[in-house]
């Protein structure tokens, strides 16, 4: 059966956002791709702190450009007495509330949950913070690489010999995503009971459920994976594998019958399939130091082209190693129209689509709001609904 929507899913919800950095930005973005009214309150002296990380984007920041698109950004002295007045106007018609400012920043200015509860017990509240609301961290500043060290990534990610971060801001992200599914079912649940919800979403507890499978091994083994580069710590061979000085091929296997096909297909190795040293996956990790120079060895004699032909032929799952430039002429996303074009301070610039997918979700080519751009509309239309 088809879906088609008239409107957008959360067309008619306005969301109130205190907000910097990375995690509440890119949930709210979230919502406002589906439709909700966000307004960004920002300080007139510089506003959100991503919009000063670099000048990338025709003079704006990647960061603030990626994750503010679709919001309209409204400048206010939230320590003035005017300040306070309008957003408690905001909060008073608001159906979200989400802020991510530094601990107990919020409550100090007179909008923590206790007070937002009792004022507008309808509000759904959203605070996403380093380490959440309680507990002995509850007052640590908090930013996206302290949390990967944290939650013990930085231990997984890495040479043998050393860490390394992941490339992208994961532990800002993973919040993000546990912000925007508590906030969807917190609307759904507001729908059969009319009332308000709590959400507090912890940088920390997001990213230690991300953790889990390798914290199982330490649960349960007494011992956490190794650092493993570009390969998997916990599946052999599955990875980026060298083919001489050719370069490189990325593969996986995950099952018996992908391990029999490289071995019988790709290798011509045999003998490799009933090894015990090899046979399970268990036993491929124990003794990878003798398995992926192997590997290597025959790749780097069948050359790269045949490889990788041989890998797609036997139905062994294989990819590029692709870098940036590649990621955005990317094929996939041109075949699939995945590119569009926003409005910006600095002009248009290309975007990716919202990937939702949704059937029958309407386009929507929002702008990237440049600092206090909406201050008067909004003000002039609390002025009119208060009757001002």
């Amino acid at each position: 059966m088809t879906n088609t929507h008239k409107a957008f899913p959360l067309a008619g919800l306005m969301v109130v956002t205190l907000e910097h950095a990375v995690a509440a930005p890119l949930c709210t973005r979230h919502l406002a791709d589906l439709g909700a009214d966000v307004i960004k309150i920002e300080n007139p002296e510089g506003g959100d702190l991503s919009r000063a990380y670099d000048t990338v984007v025709n003079g704006e920041s990647a960061y603030f450009v990626w994750a503010n698109r679709g919001k309209r950004s409204v400048t206010l002295d939230l320590k003035s007495e005017r300040g306070q007045m309008v957003l408690t106007e905001l909060l008073g018609r608001a159906d979200i509330f989400v802020h991510n400012l530094g601990p107990g920043a919020v409550d100090r200015l007179g909008f923590g949950h206790d007070t937002v509860a009792s004022r507008w017990p309808g509000l759904i509240v959203c605070a996403i913070s380093g380490y959440g609301a309680d507990g002995p961290y509850q007052h640590r500043k908090a930013f996206d690489l302290l949390i990967q060290g944290e939650a013990g990534l930085l231990s997984l990610t890495g040479e043998p010999d050393g860490p390394a971060k992941v490339g992208i801001s994961i532990a800002d992200m993973c919040a993000a995503v546990y912000a925007l599914s508590s906030i969807l079912a917190a609307v759904l649940d507001r729908s059969r009971d009319g009332g308000g919800r709590f959400i507090d979403i912890s940088m920390l507890d997001c990213l230690a459920e991300w953790m889990m499978a390798p914290a199982y091994h330490q649960l349960y083994a007494g011992r956490q994976p190794g650092r493993a580069g570009a390969r998997h710590n916990m599946m052999v061979p599955y990875g980026v594998y060298r083919v001489g000085d050719e370069g490189h091929v990325n593969f996986a296997v995950q099952t018996d019958a992908q391990w029999r096909a490289l071995c019988m297909e790709v290798l011509e190795l045999p003998d490799l399939v009933d090894d015990p040293r090899f046979a399970r996956n268990e036993a491929r990790v124990r003794h990878r130091h003798a398995l992926e120079p192997l590997i290597e060895d025959r790749f780097r004699a069948l050359g790269i082209a045949e490889v990788t032909t041989r890998l797609i032929t036997a139905g062994v799952p294989t990819g590029d190693v692709n870098d940036l430039r590649d990621l955005v002429a990317h094929p996939q996303l041109d075949a699939r129209s995945r590119w569009i074009e926003i409005g910006s301070p600095a002009g248009p610039v290309r975007a990716l689509r919202p990937p939702f997918n949704l059937s029958g979700l309407p386009d929507r080519r929002t702008s990237v709001p440049a600092l206090g751009e909406h201050t008067d509309e909004v003000l002039a239309a609390l002025s009119w609904e208060a009757g001002r």
